[in-house]
């Protein structure tokens, strides 16, 4: 008897699904170079949080979308979408503004896949092999390879290095929070709360530290746009299904893949170099990826 065409279409889906989200998730650097020369970082992530808010409410609504059942559902929800949201992605941008260039930010927030298998026993019972402890060293040895050229301390402020470990510390556990506490969360009501509850802590950031002006050239439309819908909707959701259907260790192990991923875009749309060090940390973090999810 044939397989059903609905199950192998499935199958197929499942097995395209961290191959995207990696290329999802890589765009929004390139986009997010695109987009910020027009308004200030907290600016930024404030209107693509809103944005996101009016988009998704209408879908949440119009499709019945389940809504958490109780206030401490809701709470474990807005606690993850804060850490993954607005403490990582305001804490990279903070980090670059204080001078941390982007290449070394990319290195100290690549140890993420490393620090999340080192806590996923403790945390949540997750099984690390020693054939994955290897592909996690491999995986960081990729990125640091991909950004070498881009390494240095050069202007580079204190408080900017404060904010990549910050940076660090929310993505690795808003994915152990995530798989822990979000294994039930509907994607369409958990956008609308955890992209809500981002954009109230991210105005008070953007009023205080930014005059809140916008450029609105079409690069900065494009940009939003695509950040909003792409990253924020697409990719984001990608992340909790891949973080709900897997490992936790496992599923942070794509992040090793987003370096060089980034590093290929910029080559070919905006003329960044590519040179033999990072074509070989390329290689160097898929096979450890390679390695962890085997």
């Amino acid at each position: 008897m044939s397989p059903r065409p609905p199950l192998t279409l499935r199958s197929a889906w499942l097995a395209a699904m961290p191959g995207t989200f990696v290329v999802l998730w890589s765009s929004g650097y390139v986009f997010g170079k695109l987009g910020l020369p027009y308004a200030g970082p907290a600016t930024f992530l404030f209107l693509r949080f809103c944005i996101v808010v009016a988009l998704m409410l209408p879908v949440a609504l119009a499709t019945r979308s389940a809504w958490p059942r109780s206030w401490r559902e809701a709470g474990r929800i807005v606690v993850a979408g804060l850490l993954v949201q607005a403490a990582y992605l305001g804490c990279v941008f903070a980090a670059i503004h204080f001078g941390v260039p982007a290449g070394l930010a990319a290195l100290i927030v690549g140890i993420q896949p490393l620090l999340t298998a080192a806590l996923v026993g403790p945390l949540l019972g997750e099984r690390v092999t020693a054939r994955q402890w290897v592909g996690f060293v491999l995986g960081l040895i990729g990125v640091a390879l991909v950004v070498e050229h881009k390494l240095s301390f050069a202007g580079a402020e204190l408080i900017g290095f404060v904010f990549c470990l910050v940076a660090l510390g929310a993505i690795t556990l808003g994915t152990i929070y995530q798989k822990k506490y979000g294994g039930g969360m509907d994607l369409r009501s958990g956008s609308v709360i955890q992209f809500a509850a981002s954009a109230v802590v991210m105005a008070p950031v953007a009023l205080a530290f930014e005059d809140m002006r916008v450029e609105w050239t079409g690069e900065f439309i494009l940009a939003l746009g695509w950040l909003c819908v792409v990253l924020s909707i697409g990719a984001i959701s990608l992340l909790f299904l891949l973080i709900r259907q897997g490992a936790a260790g496992k599923v942070a192990s794509l992040f090793y893949l987003v370096p060089p991923v980034t590093a290929l875009m910029a080559w070919l749309i905006f003329g960044e170099t590519l040179g033999l060090f990072g074509i070989l940390g390329m290689a160097v973090a898929a096979v450890g990826v390679a390695l962890v999810n085997r």
